[in-house]
């Protein structure tokens, strides 16, 4: 293949979208992990209940997420994400006015949706100003990381200090944030247009301007080429690597929270841990980069997905290394630790990994691939995991669902063996 004239990355865009990540990925967590203290502490909701909640979020985004990567692609990164981001503004306050599971329901499916296509602007958005160079993307994580570090805490004390009220407002002002940030940030499609409109005919003279409202509907051929991606083999290994990794999210924000209640934490001390595993891996994703050109990028994601994995499932038997509140958050803030040292290296190779594989006018395609594979486990897990933990108890859920993730993560391995090689390139084909 013809590889790209390397073009170094804009120092400015760089920038931009940088602060733009530090409120898109955290809007995830505020949202998702208030989501279970809301329905828990305030509703009294079950761990089946619980997790069907968290699971709706992934509904439209399992459906929709390959036609936002398109739209994007055609028509704006940044114009797209903006909508997206202005809805959860509207979104946010509207969760303490509701009390029913069906209403919160649907809530979570639109909200959840919002919330996953600013996250993905995001992604094409870097991945299209750092030409997929996997220290850029590290940074860009570590940015990232900031938000997510620092929103969950502040989320759990204003919902111990004035309830749903207080900590959801707070969740209104923080995508009000993001929107402004992007609304700073650069849009790259421009210049793809004028790149690769002889490589890609769906592509308009001006993305900013040829706009139509049919074009909104999902197209079949869409889903058709973006798909079809799955058969280059490094693309396929990551598509089952989210899956398999953002399980562990999945667990995380159902009956990981319900446990740490039942342990006696508060709001705020099951922020901390969530800050915990984000700040470390902001982190270690700075290692991204040099980790990548030492050591083989497919074997590296197979062994991170395997320690994720088995720290999450064995969060009872952490815990129960203590009978006391404060003896539990300080083993489970270890654990979050060293999962976070995990997740921050492997996130962007997987995301480099991604973006080296396909051209630069198919990364919004290739991020709709990723989130779909994230809803798939966002739907799958949260139900499960809390339907088994109503039914046979909320230890034995981490253990029944950690040991079919503990096989999938074996497959993947095996797989893994058969990936070709990849390189750190500085170039995207």
């Amino acid at each position: 293949m013809t590889k790209e004239k390397q073009q170094g990355p804009d120092r400015q865009q760089l920038r931009s979208v940088y602060a733009f990540g530090i409120f898109s990925m955290a809007l995830i967590d505020v949202f998702v992990f208030l989501i279970p203290i809301y329905a828990g502490i305030t509703l009294g909701m079950s761990d089946g209940k619980i997790g069907a909640l968290v699971g709706a979020r992934s509904i439209l985004s399992l459906l929709l997420s390959i036609h936002g990567g398109t739209l994007m692609d055609r028509f704006g990164t940044r114009r797209i994400t903006l909508v997206f981001t202005g809805a959860i503004v509207i979104c946010a306050p509207l969760f303490p006015l509701l009390s029913t599971f069906g209403a919160l329901l649907v809530l979570q499916a639109i909200s959840g949706f919002a919330i996953s296509l600013g996250w993905s602007g995001a992604q094409t958005l870097i991945a299209r100003v750092a030409y997929g160079n996997a220290e850029y993307i590290g940074r860009f994580s570590t940015f990232a990381r900031i938000g997510t570090t620092v929103a969950p805490p502040i989320t759990g004390l204003l919902f111990d200090v004035g309830g749903a009220w207080l900590a959801y407002s707070f969740g209104m002002l923080w995508a009000v944030a993001a929107f402004i940030a992007l609304w700073r940030a650069p849009e790259p499609n421009k210049e793809i247009a004028n790149n690769f409109r002889d490589q890609n005919d769906s592509l308009p003279e001006d993305p900013e301007q040829k706009f139509r409202l049919s074009d909104l509907l999902p197209r079949l051929s869409d889903y058709g080429a973006s798909f079809a991606l799955l058969a280059i083999p490094a693309v396929a290994f990551t598509a089952i690597a989210m899956l398999v990794r953002n399980s562990s999210y999945g667990i995380q924000t159902t009956v990981y929270v319900t446990y740490a209640e039942g342990a006696g934490l508060t709001a705020t001390k099951i922020g901390l841990l969530f800050a915990a595993i984000e700040l470390t891996s902001g982190i270690a994703s700075w290692f991204a980069g040099r980790t990548m050109r030492r050591f083989d990028p497919i074997q590296t994601l197979s062994i991170t997905t395997l320690i994720t994995i088995v720290i999450i499932t064995m969060t009872p038997m952490i815990g129960g290394l203590s009978t006391t509140a404060w003896g539990v958050f300080g083993l489970l803030l270890v654990a979050q630790i060293t999962r976070g040292v995990t997740q921050g290296i492997s996130q962007p190779i997987l995301f480099s990994v991604q973006a080296i594989s396909v051209k630069r006018n198919q990364q919004g395609s290739v991020v709709g691939i990723r989130q779909t594979m994230n809803r798939i486990s966002g739907i799958i897990i949260p139900p499960l995991i809390g339907f088994i933990s109503d039914a046979y108890g909320r230890e034995e859920s981490f253990y029944v669902v950690g040991g079919g993730l503990f096989l999938l993560c074996l497959g993947l391995a095996v797989y893994g063996r058969y990936v070709p090689r990849i390189e750190n390139q500085e170039s995207v084909e």
